[in-house]
């Protein structure tokens, strides 16, 4: 009884849904999981409602050294797909700016739904399992067995969906990569995604200043830059587009805060010079931007004209003020780290992956899916549907 054709390690979004694939093919699938219970990360997503995918799945909307490697397995198992599960369990929800869908209620919704399809095809799921080593002989029965806290088991297949580095404190390991490196495979450098920008300068003490306060902002790192809230607070910034750009930025690089997006700002302050000579910058800009900002701004790009009317600022003076409206040059120290990240950028080398099965090509049998490998999605329900597509294409061949 402890032989199954397929063992599943990592309890979290893809490695439910595989087990779930797998055992509706008539297959015995043995889940395990280290931490108390299965899906913390589903159920704190989305601020508890789970934005579980997005209408607008596109492979532009994943990171990865092998831009090509997520096309297979998001064509054959789409966010069509997985709406119509939801559909199938009436589960509420609806959609927010950009195609992202999150559940009207909670997402427990989500967790139940994935735990009554893996019950229905009779998954064994066991908490608080521990894998102390696995090991392979050529019997392609009992090719792998797992020396584990619940025993020894064995089994024709084993999936890796142990996720990331990201969030610790929801039992987040770095357990798939090392059995990756046992297999022989590549892991590329690690690092936290989709997280707030901390910094050490003079900049802290004025985000500190204006923490909690929203603004809507083009952020940009070399030529990859996002439009969407910036949000300052007490240690940076954060925000979508803040968490977007974190997935591009590395240690060192400037990065470009344009605050009035979308508006040619030179043209903006020659324009009110012109119909109104008497009116302060400040005045202007508060129109456009928060009070509270424009009073840390004055004093970092026009404090020797802060009591001038604009009618007494010359122009050249004005579009050099303008510039630094539209690209605040700034450096952050660092990020929020794995504390706060929602994903871990790098991971297996997928050149070692078959894209159509998410089997190793280095050892028959052994399959990765999810965060383990090197595919990132951008915010907005992408690695969610990562994990769904990428589980369905190892369930349908384990």
């Amino acid at each position: 009884m402890n032989h199954f054709d397929v063992i599943v390690i990592g309890g979290g979004a893809s490695g439910l849904m595989c087990a779930a694939v797998a055992g509706a093919r008539g297959l015995r699938v043995k889940l395990l999981d280290k931490a108390n219970k299965v899906g913390k990360k589903i159920l704190m997503s989305g601020g508890g409602r789970c934005n579980f995918t997005n209408l607008y799945v596109e492979p532009d909307n994943f990171i990865s050294r092998n831009p090509h490697f997520s096309k297979s397995a998001l064509t054959r198992y789409t966010q069509w797909d997985f709406i119509a599960l939801v559909d199938k369990y009436e589960i509420s929800t609806h959609e927010r700016k950009h195609g992202q869908l999150f559940c009207d209620d909670s997402a427990k919704e989500i967790l139940a739904m994935l735990l009554t399809e893996c019950d229905q095809v009779g998954v064994s799921i066991s908490v608080k399992a521990d894998i102390n080593s696995i090991t392979v002989n050529q019997d392609n029965e009992a090719r792998f067995h797992l020396e584990t806290s619940h025993g020894a088991l064995s089994a024709s297949s084993v999936v890796v969906a142990s996720g990331g580095l990201s969030i610790p404190t929801m039992g987040a390991s770095d357990y798939g990569y090392k059995v990756a490196e046992q297999f022989g495979h590549k892991i590329f450098p690690l690092q936290a995604g989709l997280v707030p920008f901390v910094f050490s300068d003079g900049f802290r003490d004025i985000s500190n200043r204006l923490s909690g306060i929203a603004i809507d902002a083009t952020i940009s790192v070399g030529d990859v830059s996002f439009t969407e809230a910036v949000l300052f607070t007490h240690r940076g910034l954060s925000g979508p587009a803040v968490l977007q750009l974190s997935n591009y930025w590395q240690p060192g690089q400037d990065i470009h805060l344009d605050l009035l997006p979308g508006l040619s700002v030179p043209t903006l302050l020659l324009e009110a010079k012109s119909a109104q000579p008497r009116i302060m910058l400040r005045t202007l800009l508060a129109r456009h931007l928060p009070k509270s900002l424009v009073a840390e701004l004055e004093p970092l790009f026009w404090l020797a004209e802060a009591e001038k009317p604009l009618a007494e600022i010359p122009d050249a003076r004005l579009s050099d003020i303008a510039g630094h409206l539209g690209g605040w040059k700034l450096k952050p120290s660092g990020t929020e780290g794995y504390r706060t990240a929602e994903v871990t950028l790098g991971g297996v080398d997928t050149a070692d992956v078959s894209s159509k099965t998410m089997e190793s090509k280095l050892q028959p049998g052994l399959y990765f899916i999810g965060e383990a490998l090197d595919v990132t999605g951008h915010l907005g329900g992408f690695n969610f549907q990562w994990a769904w597509s990428s589980a369905f294409a190892a369930g349908s061949y384990v």
